[in-house]
Formats: structure tokens, C-alpha cells, sequence
């Protein structure tokens, strides 16, 4: 882990306060990934024992490299769509494996779709069989493109499960009835999290990999063009990592918040092309802005209700979307992303 991650994950644990996972036994699926591997960071270093399943899809292996030999932490490479026999005894399961950019949705349809039905069922099987808790990660795309802004956790969805977006917020939806049913027939502590596009170190910038933010950071880093879906008038609520990670332990670690669903986003809605402004100041870059046609069934606005973090989990998101960027920024330069 480099120093500045090093800082982040002690900022983490400063705002956790007293909440801790401390030798207990944590299984994350899609643990190498970029959230994933934020999440297995903090729990090592809190004492937790680990273990990361990942079948390096669209995780990558640097990013928990740094844990290989660390004390109570545990690789496998696995696809978690497929069944796992685990030994340990598992007090705590978070499925995070999935793809999630919408540039694979068109590529990896049917791997997301598996990791998101077949793997939370995999996932709850295993919490089942350890009488273990389970937290999902869910998504924002579950709300489709909402009638309601702030969308709250209430809210059904406005969704198109036949476009190309479909295999996704679909399958989120799918993994989120899974877990409603496994707590119903088999009483299992089930939460939901919904998560609001999430940015920082170890986001991938590269190929069909990079969801908007990372890409303009690669482009303007680069000297490319900057891409722009639609006119850029389409809103996102971006969640630093550090403030989604605080959220997600927060949510389950909380005692007495079994089925709980909630929203875990920033409540700051940014216009997509003022993103892209604001990278462009951060970087110094010359890279033009070039506009594209919208992809079909692309929300045009996202801000989440986060009323339910607030009053359930005592969260709100700290670090503000500048500050936010100029950190990634940082990282991008150190780790020389680019776009491929």
C-alpha cells in the first residue's frame, strides 16, 4: 500500500470511530476489485481475518498484491458464480463481485448477470450455512432512471429490462430479491446497500473498463479528447472511496439493521460536464471536449435520499467532490493510468 492509500485507510478507521471487525472472520467477494480491495485494506488493518474471492475479471491482482503476506488475509481465485467450499468459520459475507462499468454491460452481459443471481446465491449459501451476516452491494441502477429526485430507498425503479443496460441493474435487482428471500425462509441478517458511483485510487481508467470519471482523468492526463456522452447536462452523485467504505462497514456492522436497505452515495448532484471542467482545472490539461450520442436508457439524473444512512448508520459523505478529485488525480499521475 502506498502512503497515500496508507493515510486513507487510517482516516477510515478515524471515522469508524469504535466500530471495528476485530478477529472476526470476513469473506468479500470481487475482493481485488476497486471497492473490494479498499474494504479488505481496512479490515485488515483492523485485525479481521480475510478472505478475498475474485476471479480477476475486472479486479486486478496489484491491488491487494500488498496483502499477499499480511497477517490473517487469504487469496483465492474463484468465480464466485460457481460453488466454493469455505473452512473457516464465517461471521461476516459481503458480495461485491460484479462488473460495473457500462462499457462491459455490451461485452459481459451474461458474466454480470451470473455474479449478481448465481454468485449471491453462492454468497448466501455460504452465509447460511455459517449463520454468518450478509451485505450487498447493490446500486443506483436498481432506480433506473427515477421520476423521483432525491430517490429514496422506497422508491421501486423506472427500469428497461431489455436494453442494454438490463443485465445489470436487473441483475442488482435480482441479487436484492435473493437476499429479501433468503431473510424470509431462512432468517438470515441480510443488508442492502446501494451504492452511488463511487470514485478515487485504484479506479480503472483503461479500456472498457472505465466508467466517466476515471476516463476523463486518463484522457486529460494524456492529452486525449475528452469524452462526453449527450450535451454532459445528466447529473451523478459521486462518493469519494473513503467516505463509500465507511458507509458500507458502517451498514454492516450496525447491531439490530437486518434488512435493512440503504442509500450510500454523496447527496451533491454534479453535472456530468462539470466534471469534466473540473479535471481539466485540476490536471492543466489542453484536451478538447468532444461530445457523443447518449447511450440508450442513460439516466439523466442521479442524487439519492440519504436521510435513512444518516438516521440509521450516523453517515454522511465528508470529503467534497473537489478535494475527492484532486486525490484521484494524484493517483492517477502516480500510477500512470491511461486510457488504452
Amino acid at each position: 500500500m502506498d502512503w497515500n492509500n496508507k493515510k486513507e485507510i487510517e482516516r477510515i478507521n478515524s471515522d469508524l470511530g469504535n466500530i471495528s471487525f476485530q478477529d472476526q472472520c470476513v469473506l468479500v467477494t470481487g475482493g481485488a476489485g476497486f471497492l473490494g480491495s479498499w474494504v479488505c485494506d481496512v479490515l485488515i488493518s483492523q485485525g479481521a481475518e480475510v478472505i478475498c474471492v475474485d476471479n480477476l475479471s475486472s479486479g486486478l491482482l496489484p491491488n491487494i498484491s500488498h496483502l499477499l503476506d499480511a497477517d490473517g488475509f487469504r487469496f483465492i481465485k474463484h468465480d464466485i458464480s460457481e460453488p466454493i467450499i469455505i473452512d473457516e468459520k464465517v461471521e461476516l459475507v459481503i458480495h461485491m463481485a460484479s462488473r460495473a462499468s457500462p462499457f462491459e454491460f455490451e461485452h459481459y452481459p451474461i458474466e454480470i448477470l451470473r455474479a449478481n443471481t448465481l454468485g449471491m446465491m453462492a454468497s448466501l449459501e455460504i452465509a447460511r450455512e455459517h449463520s454468518a451476516r450478509l451485505l450487498y452491494t447493490s446500486t443506483s441502477e436498481v432506480y433506473g432512471n427515477p421520476e423521483i429526485v432525491p430517490t429514496p430507498e422506497s422508491y421501486p425503479g423506472s427500469v428497461n429490462p431489455v436494453g442494454p443496460r438490463g443485465c445489470y441493474d436487473e441483475a442488482k435487482r435480482c441479487g436484492e430479491a435473493y437476499a429479501v428471500a433468503y431473510r424470509r425462509q431462512h432468517g438470515l441478517d441480510t443488508r442492502i446497500a446501494r451504492i452511488f458511483n463511487t470514485y478515487g485510487p485504484r479506479i480503472r481508467g483503461d479500456g472498457i473498463y472505465a466508467r466517466a470519471l476515471p476516463r476523463f482523468i486518463s484522457q486529460a492526463l494524456s492529452g486525449k479528447p475528452v469524452t462526453i456522452f449527450g450535451d454532459g447536462g445528466q447529473t451523478r452523485s459521486f462518493t469519494y472511496v473513503t467516505d463509500q467504505v465507511e458507509g458500507l462497514l458502517r451498514l454492516a456492522s450496525v447491531e439490530g439493521a437486518g434488512g435493512a436497505v440503504v442509500n450510500i452515495g454523496s447527496d451533491r448532484e454534479t453535472k456530468i460536464i462539470d466534471v469534466a471542467r473540473a479535471i481539466l482545472k485540476i490536471t492543466g490539461s489542453n484536451s478538447p471536449l468532444t461530445y457523443h450520442p447518449l447511450p440508450q436508457d442513460d439516466p439523466l439524473r442521479r442524487r439519492p435520499d440519504i436521510t435513512r444512512a444518516n438516521e440509521l448508520l450516523g453517515w454522511r459523505p465528508k470529503v467534497a467532490l473537489e478535494e475527492g478529485l484532486r486525490r484521484t488525480v494524484d493517483w492517477f499521475r502516480s500510477a500512470g493510468g491511461e486510457v488504452n
